[in-house]
């Protein structure tokens, strides 16, 4: 394999990366000699087995570090900015920021309550969407980012269909498909590149908490060209080409990952 980040002092930074599609991207990245840093919130009894799937990435030879903590919290962000500084040192350098936080309300509109309300949207588009933006700017102001830096995070196709429970999410992803196209645009000046990769219907820990996932999850394998459902190394293959020198001409753009899910 080659390993073509080794000895670069680029280190990713993966927000929500001890599942699903940010740890698949870890060992990916971790495996190209990418140094990482993983921040991601879960709870003591699972520390176990998430350690267990750090010690693969730590196998690699790359530095790693981890940080259990909430990054929605905008004190907490700032500390957590300090941490991440002293770890990077004088020469770390961030190459590659992905936003991975699956943190929303999947409650109905109608029918048996509790039903979704304001405060519902307010807090999964500030989770979801609003929380790359602050950040990205975060570490744009504390100047970690390399000079040809990426920015990339996780979309849906119920950023334009229409899912029973999955409104807040749905205007989430909606929400984060526009910070981003802005973030492209305005951060170019900085060699900051930001993209959206749409993932097709993948089975995570965040999927399976959708009501009527198993109704996705037929509909996806009836109309993939494949005929096979899209899995996590699949999206962190895509991060890993969007972090090469080769892709630094893509950005802006929302890339569906999917197998061809969105033909039919």
């Amino acid at each position: 394999m080659v390993e073509e980040f080794k000895g670069t002092n680029y280190w990713a930074l993966i927000l929500g990366g001890s599942s699903g599609l940010g740890l698949a991207t870890a060992r990916k990245l971790a495996h190209h000699g990418m140094n990482i840093i993983i921040i991601h919130r879960d709870r003591r009894s699972e520390i176990p087995d998430i350690e267990e799937a750090f010690d693969d990435i730590r196998g690699t030879g790359v530095k790693f570090e981890s940080f259990n903590a909430d990054a929605i919290q905008k004190e907490k962000r700032g500390e957590l900015i300090e941490q991440i500084t002293a770890v990077l040192g004088s020469e770390g350098k961030i190459r590659t920021l992905v936003h991975s936080i699956a943190k929303g309300n999947l409650k109905p509109m109608t029918g048996e309550g509790p039903f979704l309300e304001n405060i519902d949207f307010a807090l999964t588009i500030d989770a979801m969407a609003i929380s790359l933006y602050d950040w990205t700017e975060a570490v744009f102001q504390a100047k970690l980012f390399a000079k040809d830096a990426r920015i990339i995070s996780f979309t849906s196709e119920g950023n334009k269909k229409a899912w029973a429970n999955y409104a807040a999410v749905s205007a989430a992803k909606v929400a984060l498909e526009s910070i981003t196209r802005s973030m492209a645009l305005e951060f170019a000046p900085y060699g900051i590149r930001a993209n959206c990769i749409q993932a097709g219907v993948t089975v995570t820990r965040s999927f399976q908490m959708i009501p009527g996932n198993e109704t996705l999850r037929v509909h996806a394998l009836k109309h993939n060209p494949f005929k096979r459902l899209t899995v996590p190394n699949d999206i962190a293959n895509a991060v890993y080409l969007l972090s090469k020198d080769e892709a630094s001409w893509i950005t802006g753009t929302i890339i569906p990952v999917n197998g061809g899910e969105h033909l039919k």
